[in-house]
């Protein structure tokens, strides 16, 4: 009873600290409140108001809605699609990813550079480019199925070619996450067992493999967790294997029954948010000395004929595929009419031009204005939870980062729902579209600030406060110009993100704001594949223009690549 009685009395005296210190400085604790009222209203509101709504009919509280979504064969088949599918992709992607990874860490392969160039391109390009190219290859008229091979019934639409699609999307997410771990594992101890007499198999098997268990399970879910929140693939190549991140969208807005909509939505969430939990507090903690100690020399790269030839010829396989696909697109931009005259014509750019522009002036605007809005405040957060200790530093953490959780087409609901109606009218404005694509792209600048911060002495920071400067000014004269590659990176990341977004804005476009992504998923969906292509073209062109900014800008400011993050 007395120790509890010491614990509690230690605890409110530092809840009193941290108050005190907070209240010290009024610039610290405005932008304090403002960010934990941002996250409170354009995060956790919309949340509530999805769960409340899924509890309500007419005014009233019932489990109709509940009921009707555990009943219905067609919703529990939708979410066992989703389930499989989630398994399907994420184990053939981080089993892709591995491989990759690995022939990049442990083997001198030629053209090395080629294929972590094309593993990363899925990565920083508009969403359903892959499908769209797979349209154009197997489709009825696919240049291939149909052109080549001469089958007029091939049906390339459902699961097998959302797989397809699916896995060259996010394999690059394994790939990306195993590549570092597999280079800090220490080559003394794999070579201390080769030494012993062990086989390059036994080596892998007993020490390389068990080595990575906790990485190839965090890969996995991570790949599970955009699968199964994916929208633009099933939307455009799913077919009749309908995924409970699109029924969402058709049952809310299509069919009009936001009730039933948001019981999907709660049931696609928890799923999201179950797995966001397992990967990031019990998966991605673990790990083993020897990957996270400092390696103590550089790895003998293995030259063997026999396991580097076919590790080889797997990779220029799916490197082929992954260059085919995003070579198509800007040809089907350039064909009369795919499939059927394939003679070239500027057709469907001078559609775009003359009829279709406002969606590629709108999007770009809108990301533009949200772009620097999104950097400064995932720096002011980072330096916030690295920096600073405050009643609420708990609560920004979590909350801020949960939104990598939250499936897109959940976040759009709710705000159609949360700002449809006073006292904050918003739906069908300008601001509700940047303010999506501030809380959708922010978490990944706020990694980058987090993880350049961690990097920084703090004593630095220190000195500035101690002589007499504030908050504000110690996190713009100080700490700022420290992480400048991190708040460019997060810029640029910012802007191509919010430029390529689909599964929020879809709920949030208006007559006056039409976004590039859904104007392509529009023409997709009438079967205007060549204006489709052009608009995917200059959406490419955009992006990389955006990136090639960025790499310049870093390479200014003497940083490396890594430090640039999508």
């Amino acid at each position: 009873m007395k120790k509890n009685k010491i614990t509690f009395k230690a605890r409110w005296h530092h809840f009193k600290q941290k108050l005190t210190k907070t209240t010290r400085d009024p610039i610290m604790m405005m932008t304090i409140l403002f960010v934990i009222t941002a996250l409170s209203l354009f995060i956790i509101y919309p949340l509530y108001k999805i769960l409340r709504e899924s509890f309500m009919l007419q005014g009233n509280f019932t489990l109709t809605h509940y009921e009707k979504a555990f009943t219905l064969p067609s919703n529990l088949e939708i979410l066992r699609n989703t389930i499989v599918l989630g398994f399907t992709v994420a184990i053939i992607s981080t089993i892709i990813g591995f491989i990759f990874a690995y022939s990049n860490a442990y083997l001198k392969l030629p053209n090395k550079k080629i294929f972590n160039a094309i593993a990363i391109l899925p990565i920083v390009s508009p969403p359903f480019v892959i499908a769209l190219s797979t349209i154009l290859l197997f489709g009825r008229k696919g240049l291939i199925t149909n052109g080549l091979l001469g089958w007029t019934n091939t049906n390339v639409y459902g699961f097998k070619g959302l797989v397809f699609v699916q896995v060259l999307t996010f394999f690059p997410i394994a790939f990306l996450l195993l590549v570092g771990l597999l280079q800090k594992i220490d080559p003394s101890v794999e070579e201390a067992a080769r030494d012993l007499g062990a086989s390059r198999w036994n080596v892998f098997k007993t020490i390389t493999l068990p080595l990575m268990v906790p990485g190839l399970a965090n890969a996995f879910l991570l790949v599970f967790i955009q699968t199964v929140a994916d929208f633009g693939n099933p939307m455009v190549i799913g077919g009749n294997y309908t995924t409970l991140a699109v029924q969402v969208y058709l049952q809310g807005i299509g069919n009009y029954d936001i009730g039933g909509g948001t019981v999907l939505a709660v049931i696609l969430l928890m799923i999201s948010i179950s797995l966001f939990m397992i990967q990031k507090y019990f998966v991605g903690k673990k790990s083993y000395i020897t990957v996270t100690g400092k390696v103590s020399r550089a790895r003998e790269l293995i030259t063997d004929k026999h396991i580097i030839r076919p590790i080889y010829y797997f990779n220029l396989f799916i490197t082929f595929l992954v260059g085919l696909v995003y070579a198509l697109v800007p040809l089907g931009s350039f064909v009369k009419l795919w499939g059927i005259d394939y003679s070239l014509s500027l057709s469907h750019y001078k559609y775009v031009f003359d009829v279709g522009l406002e969606p590629i002036k709108d999007t770009t605007m809108l990301a533009l204005i949200s772009t620097p809005i999104t950097g400064i405040l995932a720096m002011i957060i980072a330096f916030l939870v690295v920096r600073r200790e405050f009643i609420g530093k708990n609560f920004i953490e979590f909350t801020s980062m949960l939104s990598i959780a939250i499936p897109g087409t959940v976040i759009g609901l709710g705000y159609v729902i949360t700002y449809n109606q006073k006292p904050l009218v918003l739906t069908g404005t300008g601001i509700i579209l940047v303010i999506a694509f501030i809380m959708r792209t922010m978490p990944v600048g706020i990694r980058s600030g987090i993880a350049s911060l961690q990097q920084i002495d703090p004593s630095i920071e220190e000195a500035a406060h101690d002589l007499g400067a504030s908050s504000a000014k110690v996190f713009t004269s100080v700490t700022l110009p420290m992480i400048r590659p991190a708040f460019f990176s997060g810029l640029v990341t910012g802007f191509v993100r919010s430029m390529t977004l689909v599964s929020t804005v879809i709920f949030l476009v208006s007559a006056k704001y039409n976004m590039l992504t859904v104007a392509i998923l529009s023409q997709v969906d009438v079967g205007r594949i060549g204006v489709a292509s052009a608009y995917s073209t200059i959406l490419i062109l955009i992006v990389t223009v955006a990136i090639w900014i960025m790499k310049m800008l870093l390479s200014r400011l003497g940083a490396s690549q890594g430090d640039f993050e999508i």
